[in-house]
């Protein structure tokens, strides 16, 4: 689901010389599938042998984009990269353990994020509010990637791909996407009808 492309940021070129993929669930599978996948909850880490994250070598671009792409958990490395991808999300929850009260990312609760984006492609069950300390408020483009149970080898390939424009993303919002906690609760139609992101958005 492609809910921000200032500057036609997306689809990536694949002909850019030099990629920095950030941020530690790009290189977690378990993390990016979610709960309801192996285990009931799900887990971290690399919880199928035979699937390996695909976004710390972007296979979306081909064997070149391979070549030129790094990968570095926490960005650095970064300076004079074409382009910079940061992917976050939550650990895996499943039910009633993942129920908060609050959606400000990396606040507490059994279900608590852990980092969330909006400079690259996070995965997770519901929309984070967002906050002035969130460091993927100031990206040109966002794509939200859901956790829906599944194998965890096609995940991975997937979400480069569409990087590249070899999918193109055709959901759409299902909810409205809250700016912050008081503006909970929030529908279409309400007389401040003010969000993050609006119900539709594609």
């Amino acid at each position: 689901m492609l809910l921000k492309n200032d500057r036609k940021t997306l689809p990536l070129s694949k002909t850019a010389k030099r990629i920095v993929v950030a941020g530690k669930n790009a290189d977690d599978i378990g993390n990016q599938c979610g709960g309801w996948t192996i285990d009931w909850q799900g887990k971290s880490g690399p919880i199928d042998p035979g699937a390996r994250p695909s976004w710390p070598r972007m296979q979306g671009g081909g064997g070149e984009g391979r070549r030129r792409s790094r990968y570095s958990q926490d960005g650095a490395g970064a300076a004079g990269a074409d382009v910079g991808v940061v992917v976050v999300g939550e650990t895996p929850y499943a039910e009633f353990f993942g129920d908060r009260e609050d959606l400000v990312p990396g606040q507490g609760g059994p279900g608590r994020h852990r980092e969330r984006q909006e400079g690259g492609h996070p995965g997770g069950g519901r929309g984070p509010v967002r906050t002035s300390a969130d460091p993927g408020r100031g990206a040109r483009a966002g794509r939200r990637a859901w956790s829906p149970p599944g194998c965890p080898a096609r995940k991975a390939r997937a979400w480069p791909t569409c990087c590249f424009g070899d999918y193109k993303p055709t959901g759409k919002l299902s909810f409205t996407w809250p700016r912050s906690m008081a503006q909970i609760p929030i529908n279409v139609g309400d007389a401040a009808y003010d969000p993050q992101f609006p119900s539709g958005s594609a």
